[in-house]
């Protein structure tokens, strides 16, 4: 099983934000991620990607019964 744990690595100490799944021993994989990329990380722009084109068409929430005849 994998657990992701969210933790702050600062002058040679890293410092989990929340415990640690209870287990005699387990191994370990950590990933570093600058605070830099982390913060640009976090906005999100609502629509961001309408650039790309492609259209939602207008039937797009229609039910299935409707768009297979059913």
């Amino acid at each position: 099983m994998y657990t992701a744990i969210k933790g702050i690595y600062e002058n040679g100490v890293l410092t989990l934000l929340e415990p640690a799944p209870n287990e005699e021993k387990t191994e370990v994989i950590i990933t570093f991620m600058s605070v830099e990329k982390a913060k640009s990380m976090k906005k999100r722009v609502p629509g961001g990607l309408k650039h790309l084109g492609g259209n939602i068409p207008d039937d797009f929430n229609d039910s299935l019964e409707t768009l297979f005849d059913l």
